[in-house]
């Protein structure tokens, strides 16, 4: 009888020690919104344009060591271009602003909210998340880097997927060389 109640016990004791060893805690780190930087780049036909546009608020989520998820918003209204200035910088910003791009007005943030993180390699991971831009969702796949407290990625954004159809090959015929191509790239570095 005691040799049962002492497998009994050891049992248990075994089995606590595993679930507590297996169990790993979720830990949402708040990403540093001033020091990180989000750019983008668009093409046309005869060259492209780039600029920034400012996070509002962002987490990065870690199971130990291992990223696990993430949730940002971005700022639409501090949408810019960089590679101008002036006049013609704030006739671009004005357009990229209007509804014939991102209707900042009625939709003054994006939203980005991870779905699936898996894993590539030592501080690599494939990323699936939900996009959201002028109220509309769909899903992008993009490779993050992740070292120390530091995370970079890029992603390609199809702008039709959005409603942004403006000046558009696939929607509109006899461009020409006014053609602005659907995808548009992001590159965020991240602090946090």
């Amino acid at each position: 009888m005691k040799n049962k109640f002492a497998k009994a016990v050891l049992a248990l004791v075994v089995a606590f020690s595993a679930t507590a060893f297996t169990s790993v805690e979720k830990e949402e780190k708040e990403v540093d919104v001033k020091t990180s930087k989000v750019t983008w780049k668009g093409y046309k036909v005869t060259g492209s344009h780039e600029g920034t546009v400012n996070l509002q608020k962002g987490t990065l989520t870690f199971e130990g060591d291992k990223l696990a998820g993430g949730e940002f918003v971005v700022d639409m209204a501090s949408l810019t271009s960089t590679d101008l200035e002036g006049e013609y910088q704030g006739k671009l910003n004005g357009h990229l602003k209007s509804d014939d791009f991102f209707g900042v007005e009625a939709h003054p943030t994006s939203k980005l909210v991870f779905t699936e993180v898996k894993s590539t390699g030592k501080n690599a991971y494939e990323v699936t998340g939900d996009l959201t831009i002028k109220g509309k969702t769909h899903p992008v796949t993009f490779e993050l880097s992740v070292y120390g407290n530091k995370a970079t990625g890029a992603v390609k954004v199809d702008r039709t997927k959005y409603d942004i159809k403006y000046k558009s090959g696939n929607f509109f015929e006899n461009l020409g060389d006014n053609i602005i191509y659907d995808e548009f790239d992001l590159v965020v570095d991240l602090n946090f």
